[in-house]
Parts: C-alpha cells; sequence; structure tokens
C-alpha cells in the first residue's frame, strides 16, 4: 500500500508523543485493543479557560495510526475543549487521505479525543 505524503511525514516527523506528568488539570484517555493492532493513548493539558496548552499521545499500531495520532495532538493544541468535541475522524480522513482499508485509525483518533475529555470532567467531579 502507498501512503500519502502528509502520513509520511507525520509519521517521521513525531512531534508530540511521550507522557504528560504535570499540569492544571490532565485528561488521559486510551482505546484499541493490543489483540487488535492498533492502540491509542492521548493526554491533554487545559489551562481555567479550558484551552489545551498541550497534548502528547502514544500509538502502537500501523503508519496511519501513528500518523492520526500525531495530527491530532497539531490541531487541537491551543483550542478551547468546545472546539475540539467538533472534530470527527472526517476532517482527520481528509486531511491525511486515508484510504478504506485505514479509516479504522482516523475513527480511533476521534475516540481517544472524546474517551480524553470525559475523563476531564470526571476528574472534575
Amino acid at each position: 500500500m502507498k501512503y500519502n505524503k502528509k502520513v509520511i511525514k507525520l509519521f517521521k516527523k513525531i512531534k508530540n508523543s511521550g507522557n504528560i506528568k504535570k499540569g492544571y488539570l490532565i485528561g488521559t484517555g486510551i482505546v484499541g485493543s493490543p489483540a487488535c493492532g492498533d492502540v491509542m493513548k492521548l493526554q491533554i493539558v487545559i489551562n481555567k479557560k479550558f484551552i489545551i496548552k498541550k497534548a502528547r499521545f502514544k500509538t502502537y499500531g500501523c503508519g496511519s495510526a501513528i500518523a492520526s495520532s500525531n495530527y491530532l495532538t497539531k490541531i487541537i493544541i491551543g483550542k478551547t475543549l468546545k472546539q475540539v468535541k467538533k472534530i470527527s475522524n472526517i476532517e482527520i480522513l481528509k486531511y491525511l487521505k486515508l484510504p478504506k482499508i485505514k479509516i479504522h485509525c482516523s475513527i480511533l483518533a476521534e475516540k481517544v479525543l472524546k474517551k480524553t475529555i470525559e475523563n476531564l470532567f470526571h476528574k472534575r467531579k
């Protein structure tokens, strides 16, 4: 399979990989299954105005899964939680031009974002 140039670039130039240890409020989400092959972990730090100040990911999977996670972190930093709640897999899919057999990578990215936001709200209660 031939990957789009954007996928290759995001796979080779990983910017926001790793864990977050400190921040005002940290949310963490994990989706996927090691048995199926792709696992995504996302962590975000928000400030008091609910703006995402940091985002880090760890993804175990194919190049499309890693590129989807990397792209997700790039587009959410600096945005409010209200703004990022509107991000769907379609936005990731269109930007990366993923083939049909890799659509699940963009879906996992959307799911991990939603799970991370849920985790933030759970911590605030």
